[in-house]
């Protein structure tokens, strides 16, 4: 199904709308006729794609959770034969099977337009020079904003993650202007230029393009604060598609504007899988609407979130991930979500942004401890005594719950160079 890149991106709602609709028809019936998942699926629910009349007739729809894709494992959920499928890609699956998704030559494209689109978005432009410290490999990052780079005209550098100060020494020598990497991994690459004697804000940087990951705004302050750019929110997931589902606009840096055009969004009760008006929080819904290889029918992400209006574009906004709704930590009848607790430790310039929460269970009562470490600036044991209280406190008091503080030296807490694990959970171990 070949696509016009951007010709809906500044269409009306009711262009939109229509075109969203012909194309949800053509996805649904792609599925229904192609993949035996969905033919089983939709008529265990006693619906038929031909039932789509409007966009709210989506909702009588089932949807396709994560362990759906591990259970049709490997090629299952492929609507075209195995022979058509230009590329595999895989989730690092930590645990069972991975889930494998797949791409034909138009997928491929289609996948390069809308990272270009999100990479102009983001104020890129032909001849820019691109970074890329996302991995290369079966996780879609790296080589997803690879060919929208490309598509996009811009110069790549393909560093894929880890060894520091080799990526040091090559925003260095090359000066790119953009760099995509995990928002972790660039306060982890700001620590790497500091160690060498180099003030990360001197570099040629100036925009940066960040995902794969939940990040607070307090984490998109410091990584301006450091590195003097432009820091933006890139949305995405390999079920999906990969990184470019929704990206933030420069001008604006309210949230990733969600490219409507191929990827259906909803916001569902995550306990009743009841759809939600547009401005109310719940977990967030994606319908493919142009994918060949694997269309993908009401994917329930997990993340949680809510469905803003549109401000640079006249599609709709996501706001910023709240969490996930499977990373939740339920601590003795608390809700409590790791990015309610980076806001409190981003907050304290005592503090360095990197931590991790850990669960634990003593007889019956679970336990949590936040293990974060000393800003080099209050690496002291005065400083260290008197943050860790602080933060303790805070946690308390805001969120609920109480918690162990773990506060290390600078550098104690183990780096990512790729996506940032915040929970471990020890109470199955």
């Amino acid at each position: 199904m070949t696509i016009q890149a951007d010709a809906l991106l500044k269409a009306s709602r009711d262009e939109l709308q229509a075109a969203q609709l012909e194309r949800m028809k053509w996805s649904l019936a792609h599925a229904y006729e192609n993949v035996p998942f969905y033919r089983q699926s939709f008529d265990a629910a006693g619906v038929h794609p031909s039932e789509l009349k409007s966009l709210s007739d989506l909702a009588k729809f089932p949807f396709t959770v994560k362990q759906d894709l591990r259970d049709n494992y490997p090629f299952g959920m492929f609507a075209v034969p195995r022979e058509n499928v230009a590329r595999l890609h895989a989730s690092s699956g930590t645990t069972g099977k991975p889930t494998v998704v797949g791409y034909t030559l138009n997928d491929i494209s289609t996948w390069a337009d809308v990272v270009a689109r999100s990479i102009r978005a983001a104020g890129g432009k032909a001849g820019d020079m691109v970074h890329i410290a996302y991995g290369y490999g079966l996780f879609t990052g790296g080589l997803g904003a690879h060919y929208g780079a490309e598509r996009c005209g811009c110069t790549v550098v393909p560093m894929s993650g880890g060894a520091t100060d080799k990526q040091v020494q090559l925003i260095q020598d090359f000066k790119p202007e953009i760099i995509m990497v995990t928002p972790s991994y660039m306060l982890a690459l700001a620590d790497g230029f500091e160690r060498l004697g180099i003030d990360p804000s001197s570099t040629s940087l100036k925009i940066g393009i960040h995902g794969a990951e939940p990040w607070t705004a307090e984490m998109r302050q410091e990584i301006e604060a450091r590195f003097g750019i432009d820091a933006m929110d890139i949305y995405g997931l390999s079920e999906v598609m990969g990184p470019g589902v929704g990206q933030e606009f420069r001008e604006t840096k309210d949230g990733p504007t969600l490219w409507e055009d191929h990827f259906y969004p909803e916001i569902i009760d995550p306990e009743t899988g009841e759809v939600l008006p547009d401005g109310e929080e719940g977990e967030l819904v994606f319908t493919s609407l142009t994918k060949e290889a694997l269309p993908i029918i009401r994917y329930r992400t997990r993340d949680l979130t809510r469905l803003l209006p549109g401000t640079a574009s006249t599609m709709r906004r996501m706001d910023r991930i709240r969490g996930r709704s499977d990373d939740m930590m339920i601590i003795r009848g608390v809700n409590v979500f790791p990015t309610q607790i980076e806001d409190l430790i981003c907050q304290d310039t005592r503090l360095s942004p990197h931590y991790f929460c850990e669960i634990n269970r003593q007889g019956r009562m679970d336990t949590l401890t936040v293990v974060t470490e000393a800003a080099p600036n209050a690496a002291d044991s005065d400083s260290m005594a008197a943050a860790a209280l602080s933060l303790q406190k805070k946690i308390k008091d805001l969120i609920g719950v109480s918690t162990k503080i773990d506060l290390r030296e600078p550098g104690g807490v183990p780096r990512s160079e790729g996506k940032a694990k915040r929970v471990v959970d020890n109470r199955n171990n």
